[in-house]
């Protein structure tokens, strides 16, 4: 099969870039704080999920104005 020149010129994702240094930096027993790619593994605060509920209800369903 043979790639197009444009498919070619694609770079790498620099987010799954960044994830994969800081697997290989945690790997070599560094303490890592990694803020690329994946879900976080505690749950939205009560809080927010309040707010975010109250917004749509308010009907706060749009994008913002731009400048």
């Amino acid at each position: 099969m043979e790639i197009s020149e444009r498919a070619a010129q694609l770079t790498p994702s620099l987010t799954l870039s960044i994830d994969s240094k800081a697997k290989a930096m945690k790997a070599e027993g560094l303490d890592v704080c990694g803020f690329g790619a994946g879900e976080p593994d505690f749950d939205t605060p009560d809080h927010i999920k309040a707010a975010a509920i109250a917004a749509l209800e308010g009907g706060f369903t749009k994008y913002t104005p731009s400048a």
